[in-house]
């Protein structure tokens, strides 16, 4: 089942007179429980089809589907909820609020949206289980190294429960060591929880891991490469918490076949 549909999406930007076609035309799917890499140097348009994957912005032609909802098609505010209740961010920046602690960050996100405080707290409590950082609940950001605050950052997007991930160059912050036990987090989710996740990078560290890349140039799709062919069936829904194994790589682990 597809979770996105990109149907012949384009998006352009108007720089004085100069119109930039940062998108020029692009459909794919991502499926459930699939990992995607989008990968691509500067300036390929990864960034801008991130935006109109996760219904931050609109395409200027063409549709972006969610659960088969056509995102250009709802209100400002709709898309703001969709967003909210349906799609989990993670950024190169960690964006945690210094003042509160893991289990407050995380629980954020459930108490703008009117859930009560104990049960924000205790699916906040759930997430962080589900990230190895069970033990880290009480700690403030400043308390935490840089891998542990992205953890944090990917249960905060977890909490809501979302049917979609995305990573904006999540490891963009964190040592080459650090950013791959990220990435391997990413795998894990997918595997144990049946997240979809897909993961926006110029690095090609995402390889290892991802089901799929995806290679942008020029804002059109290059190539595509399948890397794992395994059904897309979870042993869980991704509406179940579950803990998750050390989110170290094994030294010798390829996600090639």
């Amino acid at each position: 089942m597809s979770v996105i549909e990109a149907i012949n999406v384009t998006k352009s930007f108007h720089t004085g007179d100069v119109e930039v076609n940062a998108v020029g035309g692009i459909s794919l799917q991502v499926n459930s429980a699939e990992l995607l890499g989008i990968v691509g140097p500067s300036g390929s348009g990864k960034s801008t089809l991130l935006s109109l994957i996760g219904g931050i912005d609109t395409p200027t032609t063409g549709q972006m589907l969610l659960e088969g909802t056509d995102l250009a098609s709802i209100s400002d505010d709709q898309r703001t909820l969709l967003r909210r209740r349906r799609i989990g961010f993670v950024f190169q920046a960690f964006n945690l609020l210094p003042t509160l602690s893991a289990l407050e960050n995380v629980a954020l996100p459930l108490e703008l949206d009117g859930v009560p405080e104990r049960t924000a707290m205790e699916r906040a409590a759930e997430a962080l289980q589900s990230v190895n950082l069970g033990h880290r609940a009480a700690h403030l950001p400043s308390m935490m190294s840089g891998g542990e605050q992205q953890r944090v950052a990917v249960a905060r997007a977890l909490v809501i429960k979302p049917a979609l991930v995305l990573g904006d160059e999540p490891t963009g912050n964190l040592d080459s060591k650090t950013g791959s036990q990220v990435i391997h987090l990413f795998r894990e989710l997918v595997d144990r929880l049946g997240q979809t996740v897909v993961i926006v990078t110029h690095e090609g560290s995402v390889t290892e891991y991802a089901d799929r890349i995806v290679r942008l140039r020029d804002g059109l799709v290059e190539n595509e490469v399948i890397l794992n062919n395994r059904t897309a069936a979870a042993p869980q829904s991704p509406n179940s918490a579950r803990s998750l194994p050390s989110t170290s790589p094994p030294a010798s682990q390829s996600r090639r076949p």
